[in-house]
């Protein structure tokens, strides 16, 4: 749960914040620096206030959002190892880190925005998505499913690389078979 101050956000406050965020992501990914904040409480459906509230810079919503969007796609880790087989929890995972990469590069001007003005919003986002990688490939090399001699960083690095070249909105179909490809590549050798 988020916290304010130190304590807890009551439960509309965190609702409305969760609210304010996923509008934040569709809408700089869609129109970069010329999304409003007007536009982003309509979209949310909150009034300013409750935006300023929160966020009372364009760079603090911005910066927000991309950590949002890092926490959702690491925190997904737990609940797709526990409902299914290690190597489809991968799978899974693999594609949502297609959407990650998605608003990411969607965001790019904005995110550049924040750094520009001395903000760091890729502050242990690399990290976390190691950590994220880790556990799933450990439980894919533990299921006998994933190779033991690829490293999470091989695997960053791979989907990276598609994620560069393919995650545009236009071009999913073609990142859907580029992760299909890097899953194969996992297949341990004696299968």
């Amino acid at each position: 749960m988020a916290r304010e101050a130190g304590r807890p956000l009551r439960a509309d406050a965190q609702r409305n914040r969760d609210k304010i965020l996923a509008a934040a992501v569709r809408l700089f990914t869609e129109e970069g620096l010329d999304a409003h904040f007007e536009r982003v409480a309509r979209e949310a459906g909150v009034g300013t206030g409750t935006l300023y509230r929160n966020f009372p810079t364009r760079e603090a919503l911005i910066e927000a959002a991309y950590r949002n969007e890092v926490a959702r796609l690491c925190d997904a880790v737990p609940d797709l190892l526990a409902t299914m087989p290690p190597r489809d929890a991968l799978h899974a995972w693999m594609r949502r880190f297609l959407d990650y990469v998605t608003a990411k590069l969607g965001m790019a001007e904005a995110l550049r925005s924040v750094v520009a003005s001395g903000g760091n919003p890729y502050g242990e986002s690399r990290e976390m998505i190691q950590e994220a990688l880790s556990s799933l490939m450990e439980a894919g090399v533990a299921a006998g499913d994933v190779r033991s001699d690829i490293r999470p960083t091989d695997l960053f690095a791979a989907l990276a690389g598609i994620g560069l070249t393919s995650a545009g909105p236009d071009q999913r179909e073609q990142a859907e078979r580029l992760v299909e490809l890097t899953l194969d590549g996992l297949t341990p050798r004696d299968r």
